[in-house]
């Protein structure tokens, strides 16, 4: 079977963008990434860097939501990570920002010879045939060590930075996507590249896909 769509997910310090992208090289498709985070920002009217806060951290809306629990006034709360104070009249709720993001994968697989990299694109397009939902995976200790060689981080501060990305991912799937657990059965392929290379993973998923 030849699939139109293939899909990548996996947490940081896998080689999983490396591997779609050689993917979509082999197959001749389109490799999508950034581009539906400032699709769904364009057409909410939010900064991109805002978007894709929300998908790969603690949303922006839920800690503004916080801070209006506590204050009627937002514009006297500040927020880390270096994201711009908005107003509520500014920001989508949580809903519409879900909503602009699958509308923007479901769009981009409906035009078809696309590779997907993240925003959970393999759960928002479960239920369709011709998707191809690739998770690419390695050990903590590998993608610690990855992290140390490409950002010269300690490896202390390596190691915390895949327990919160592995955090902010659990969180991201089961906000977004009612998924309590994330399963290899979730998926169509799982590539482990603690020893398997971007070459040779992404020539068993371009076989699979139908090249």
């Amino acid at each position: 079977m030849s699939y139109r769509v293939v899909c990548f997910s996996g947490p940081d310090g896998t080689h999983m963008r490396q591997v779609a992208a050689l993917v979509a090289a082999r197959l001749g498709f389109t490799l999508v990434d950034e581009a539906i985070i400032t699709r769904a920002a364009s057409e909410a009217g939010v900064d991109p860097h805002v978007v894709a806060d929300v998908e790969k951290r603690q949303t922006f809306m839920a800690r503004l939501l916080d801070a209006l629990s506590s204050s009627s006034d937002a514009s006297g709360h500040a927020f880390s990570g270096g994201v711009s104070v908005y107003s509520p009249a500014d920001v989508p709720m949580t809903e519409d920002l879900r909503g602009l993001i699958r509308a923007a994968i479901e769009e981009t697989s409906e035009r078809g010879h696309v590779v997907i990299v993240s925003h959970a694109a393999s759960h928002a397009l479960a239920k369709k045939t011709d998707v191809l939902r690739v998770l690419v995976n390695a050990s903590p200790e590998t993608r610690s060590a990855r992290i140390v060689e490409s950002s010269g981080v300690s490896e202390g501060d390596a190691m915390r930075a895949v327990e919160e990305s592995d955090a902010a991912r659990a969180d991201y799937l089961k906000r977004f996507y009612g998924i309590k657990e994330e399963l290899p059965t979730q998926y169509d392929i799982v590539l482990n590249t603690d020893r398997l290379g971007t070459d040779d993973a992404a020539a068993l998923v371009a076989i699979a896909a139908g090249a």
